[in-house]
């Protein structure tokens, strides 16, 4: 029987013989959806207070942000290497000579891999060529947030972007040789299995290397809070995500790397749904329902 999943974790240990730890990050960059370059509001589900690290310094430079976090990680998880992770907000929305101040306070021994999340909009040719170079230093990851291949569910969370962007920016990345990483939220408003499988089907047509998926999660302070206080969107059951990531996983093409099953917004943020305040209780869940179905990542996978 095959391995049930491609794990980022397995593939880590693979790479560098060890367990190896995200250490998130704050670069103080704005959002091009948020400042009016792109658009006003943000994405309707997003709340970047959510992603800050629980031992974040507010308005520290990277390199301290980073030596804390390793600080604390190391003790809790006794970790040998370390992801940086420039996770909050879009990490590319800044002047280049800006950005290569900032990935160059990351480039400490300690430093196993760099992983960028940017949006699909915002990688110039300009920013390629510092992320090139950012990877001839480290192992490096570009995260670009799709979330849905349906250009209308698009348009109703705000995202300022459509599915041929997203298509466009993952060629070009590609084709200068970046791994890319897709995030995808399963659940959106309006969308149901055949959507998420839809968005999984286009992910499987470009040369993407890796996939974060995660589940609609309604976050306090958001649009969708809003809508949801209304009774206007709802929430999955852990046992509707478990069935739809199963069909997913399965049909993804087996060289895909998963970065993530689901995601963990802190407790004092979630409005719902309540499983997701353990994603070890959702991981659970999926990988037993795997199980008991005999079935592993890409076992239905077809090309298009």
């Amino acid at each position: 029987m095959p391995e049930l999943y491609n794990s980022l974790s397995s593939y880590l240990k693979s790479l560098f013989g060890c367990k190896v730890f995200k250490v998130t990050l704050d670069p103080g960059l704005s959002c091009p959806n948020r400042d009016g370059s792109k658009g006003v509001g943000g994405c309707a589900y997003c709340s970047s207070s959510t992603l800050l690290p629980k031992d974040h310094i507010p308005e520290a430079q990277i390199r301290e942000q980073l030596l804390s976090g390793i600080e604390y990680v190391r003790k809790r998880h006794k970790a040998e290497k370390f992801i940086a992770y420039f996770q909050v907000n879009t990490n590319t929305h800044a002047p280049v000579d800006e950005l290569k101040r900032l990935y160059e306070q990351a480039l400490i021994p300690e430093v196993a891999a760099i992983a960028v999340s940017t949006r699909p909009d915002c990688l110039s040719n300009e920013v390629l060529d510092i992320l090139c170079w950012l990877k001839t230093k480290k192992h490096l990851w570009l995260e670009l947030g799709l979330q849905s291949a349906n250009d209308a569910t698009l348009a109703l969370i705000n995202r300022g972007h459509t599915k041929a962007d997203f298509e466009g920016a993952a060629k070009r990345a590609a084709q200068r040789g970046l791994d890319v990483c897709a995030h995808i939220i399963i659940g959106l408003p309006g969308e149901g299995e055949k959507d998420a499988l839809e968005t999984t089907a286009f992910l499987n047509s470009l040369p993407i290397k890796g996939i974060k998926f995660h589940q609609l999660q309604i976050v306090r302070g958001t649009a969708l809070e809003a809508l949801w206080n209304k009774g206007e969107v709802r929430t999955q059951s852990l046992k509707e995500y478990a069935s739809v990531m199963v069909k997913c996983i399965e049909r993804l093409r087996g060289d895909i790397i998963i970065h993530r099953l689901c995601g963990d917004v802190p407790r004092q943020f979630l409005v719902a749904p309540v499983w997701g305040r353990s994603k070890f209780e959702v991981i659970e869940k999926i990988t037993g329902l795997m199980k008991e179905q005999g079935t592993h990542q890409g076992a239905l996978y077809a090309p298009i």
